[in-house]
């Protein structure tokens, strides 16, 4: 039972639109590099779920500096991507559906790890909400909902990464490419302008 309700719950707060999201269907629809930034989205939050069950919670949430820092490096980091994806709709590029085109592995990873840990609203999620959901229960309990929180960010980064290839005829067009990188363009926009508001 503390499997499927830590399945659920992690699918309820990773399964909306964010950077993480948007970048990994992104590069899921070019089919580049899926396997790997499917593994490390899942790697990385089992990571910090982890940590969050093991009482980092608390530390991160009681450390203005760190939460400060995470918030305005965050809003840089996504501001800037953001508008290299509204330059790439405004000039409205094509980009080929092939493995070997566009971004390198390594820029790839940089990029998603940008995403996923200059990202304060993971570190609420993920070691904050889910840690504290998760200690409520005695153990086995809480390793067990841990592992169902898990099995659900590997099940959901898995669908959009290689579920996204469905998309490919959709991509390509001009015009779609345009649409998908001026919505991520907003995404990212939007989610930087949240995180100075606080």
């Amino acid at each position: 039972m503390d499997f499927w309700s830590g399945l659920a719950t992690g699918l309820a707060l990773i399964v909306a639109i964010g950077s993480q999201n948007a970048y990994v269907l992104r590069q899921g629809i070019l089919r580049q590099h899926v396997s790997a930034l499917v593994l490390f989205c899942a790697l990385s939050d089992a990571l910090l779920i982890v940590a969050g069950i093991g009482g980092a919670g608390v530390l991160i949430r009681d450390n203005p500096t760190l939460m400060a820092l995470t918030r305005y490096g965050g809003a840089l980091f996504l501001a800037s991507y953001g508008v290299l994806a509204a330059r790439r709709a405004w000039q409205g590029s094509q980009m080929q559906l092939t493995d070997n085109s566009g971004t390198s592995l390594s820029a790839a990873l940089a990029a998603c790890f940008g995403f996923t840990f200059l990202n304060p609203h993971v570190y609420l999620d993920t070691v904050v909400l889910l840690g504290a959901i998760a200690n409520q229960r005695p153990d086995p309990g809480r390793w067990l909902f841990g592992a169902g929180a898990c099995a659900g960010s590997l099940v959901w980064f898995s669908a959009l990464g290689f579920g996204a290839r469905f998309l490919a005829p959709v991509f390509k067009t001009r015009s779609a490419w345009r649409v998908l990188d001026t919505l991520i363009a907003l995404t990212m926009l939007t989610m930087a302008v949240m995180l100075l508001l606080g």
